[in-house]
């Protein structure tokens, strides 16, 4: 990086002399001190209007000023709903600017980096060199962490060589980012150096960007060292830091004994928390902790609320959901694109496909993940035509993510061509290029359609190694084909690949057991034992709403109401034979008699749960359950006619899609 090879006129990649003829460059009587009033007051939330004090500025020569023209490029990138659109613009300002300032430099830079443009970050900082303007303790921070973001080692060395060079080296905030930068590239010996070598004098936001990468890097023991040694632990950022570090590294029991040592808790304190326990999957621990922070009157902000509604989704937490929602709009909190979004998601995933629609048509900002999580609702609800048409409505470009979702829904829609149409159009009319996940969907379209045939062609035809899911969904369909053969050698496939995966082994049990073939059965369970793999057990939540979550387990016997449910279930079985129901053997993968398997399917996680609802709720009263494996075909008959029977609407959401029960009918359409 050269600081001599040109001079400020011959930057050669940005044109500060593109002001078209005939625009003034005299300074009107309007002041810079009213011109920047506009900016910050009337074009924050306005295009329109920021359009319009743009012009103003053009029309009265203050774009050379440099901090109007910093604050132009600032406003237009904060307020276009366009980002694309938004970072062109402010790029365009910059390059009108004949000579940018260093508060203007530090803006642009600030502006690639916010837009994930950190390429241009550096070249914007090396321009910024050749021309001969001398970077500020504002611009190293921002430098420095767009090497990290490109991950660029050897422009980040000298990007540090430079601010020592102009004497910034003792900044604490320019060494906080040069360690996080350091410790980005797993240099941790280089990042801890710059540490030592400040000694006592380095502020806590140093040594939390040296105990935060030495978490990312999974080097613990280094951070609780480091933790133990420092010479002021009240910071509360710092022992946020040690939160958010063990529950990255999956040490989610840890991180709590730290949440729960401190003395005093900020926001990020609570929030850490409760992204710790959604990483690890532990969603009802997480809505504790929101609970607790509910108790001691800590009022949840903005960036707390998709996290937790991350962990509502996952319980199938409407109520607790809904209070979010009502929170958020009677704390006139905007539904930005990523809460909406959470708000469409959770909705979507509890079962109200209605409302999560309501919220998307109110978003006025919809980002590509918003349109994403609405597809994907509506196909998880089983609308697969519904899914299409919006579609085909949408006013962004889609992603990959786009097509995994209409993808899925034409594969639970049994729409064979209009998913092959959608696939084949993905690389000619949206230049997206099929990933592995695309080809999965297409699997799982023709598997479901039982055109097994087809789906094998189309694993054989895929660019790179099938992977583990597109096998599964292979075996997947010869589970519900009944095609043991095929099965077979997929399942052989499978068990090479995942030989620690329980599904993979329990669905081939299943494609045996329901062909009578209980030798085979007992090789697979009998390779199980020696590999010492444990299925993972049908679990279902329910949700009384008020907050009240109940988790039951195959065969559970733990629930302090289990009594009163196996009565409820035995008086509900005694009903639905009357209705004509007989008990699916085939469900049960032991070779045991009728009577034995009989009891078993009655012992089903879901089951127990729709027990215990028709005892807790009045009558009439929905019933909501998410379970985290597919529903097997004796439970999806058996809740079609307690439906009809009992008069409820059940809802269901299984590993797979929604189920809505209802007068004895299901909306899946027994094609799931």
């Amino acid at each position: 990086m050269s600081s001599t090879a040109t001079t400020a006129t011959e930057a050669p990649y940005h044109h500060h002399h593109l002001i078209p003829n005939g625009h003034s460059t005299e300074t009107s009587k309007l002041s810079h001190k009213a011109i920047l009033h506009l900016l910050n007051t009337q074009c924050t939330t306005s295009l329109h209007h920021l359009k319009q004090a743009h012009a103003l500025i053009l029309r009265t020569g203050h774009l050379q000023d440099s901090y109007i023209a910093g604050s132009l490029v600032k406003s237009y990138a904060n307020v276009s709903t366009n980002r694309y659109l938004s970072f062109e613009s402010s790029l365009r300002v910059f390059d009108f600017v004949r000579k940018p300032n260093v508060f203007l430099w530090n803006c642009m830079i600030k502006v690639c980096i916010e837009n994930n443009e950190p390429f241009k970050a550096i070249l914007l900082y090396y321009e910024m060199m050749v021309a001969h303007f001398r970077p500020n303790k504002y611009t190293y921070p921002a430098v420095l962490k767009a090497c990290s973001d490109a991950g660029v080692v050897a422009e980040g060395v000298q990007v540090h060589a430079h601010l020592v060079k102009h004497g910034l080296g003792g900044d604490g905030h320019i060494l906080s980012s040069a360690i996080r930068m350091y410790a980005s590239f797993g240099r941790l010996v280089e990042a801890r150096r710059i540490l030592d070598d400040k000694g006592g004098e380095v502020d806590a936001v140093c040594w939390n960007a040296m105990i935060d990468g030495y978490l990312r890097f999974g080097e613990v023991e280094a951070a609780r060292e480091l933790f133990e040694g420092m010479p002021d632990r009240s910071m509360i950022s710092t022992w946020n830091a040690m939160i958010s570090g063990f529950s990255r590294c999956g040490m989610v029991e840890v991180a709590r004994e730290f949440f729960d040592e401190m003395k005093e808790r900020d926001e990020i304190s609570w929030s850490a928390m409760i992204d710790g326990y959604i990483q690890e999957g532990c969603f009802m621990e997480a809505l504790e902790i929101f609970h607790q922070m509910q108790k001691e009157k800590i009022r949840p902000r903005k960036f707390v609320l998709p996290s937790v509604l991350s962990a509502c989704a996952n319980l199938g937490a409407l109520d607790q959901g809904r209070w979010i929602h009502t929170y958020a709009k009677r704390n006139s909190i905007q539904l930005d694109g990523v809460l909406g979004t959470s708000l469409v998601d959770m909705y979507a995933k509890c079962g109200r496909i209605d409302l999560a629609w309501e919220v998307f048509e109110k978003m006025s900002n919809k980002e590509v993940s918003s349109w994403n999580a609405m597809i994907g609702g509506l196909a998880m609800h089983g609308r697969a035509e519904d899914a299409i048409d919006l579609f085909s409505k949408m006013d962004i470009n889609p992603n990959e993510i786009t097509f995994v979702g209409v993808l899925n829904a034409c594969a639970h829609g049994g729409l064979v061509q209009k998913g092959l149409t959608i696939f084949n159009s993905m690389r000619k009319e949206y230049g997206v290029e099929p990933q592995i996940e695309h080809y999965g969907c297409i699997v799982d379209l023709l598997g479901r359609a039982g055109l097994l045939t087809e789906a094998e062609k189309v694993v054989s035809s895929i660019p790179t190694e099938p992977t583990p899911a597109v096998w599964g969904a292979l075996l997947g369909a010869c589970r519900k084909h009944g095609n043991v053969e095929l099965g077979e050698r997929v399942g052989k496939i499978l068990l090479e690949l995942e030989p620690q995966n329980s599904g993979r082994y329990t669905l081939l049990s299943n494609i045996y057991a329901k062909a009578g073939r209980w030798e085979e059965v007992g090789e697979v369970r009998k390779l199980m034992k020696e590999r010492g793999i444990k299925t993972t057990p049908g679990t279902s939540i329910i949700d009384l709403g008020r907050g009240e979550v109940h988790k039951f387990i195959i065969g559970d016997g733990s629930h302090p109401q289990v009594k009163d449910i196996y009565q409820m279930l035995d008086k509900v079985k005694e009903r639905l034979q009357m209705e004509g129901y007989e008990p699916d053997p085939s469900q049960v993968l032991f070779d045991i008699d009728e009577e034995e398997k009989e009891t078993a399917v009655w012992q089903h996680s879901e089951k127990l749960a729709i027990g215990f609802g028709l005892i807790n709720t009045s009558p009439g009263t929905t019933i909501r359950i998410v379970k985290n494996l597919r529903v097997c075909e004796d439970c999806h008959s058996a809740t079609k006619l307690i439906s009809q029977v009992y008069n409820r609407e059940i809802i269901v959401r299984d590993r797979i899609r929604y189920h809505h029960f209802r007068n004895g009918a299901c909306s899946c359409k027994d094609f799931w």
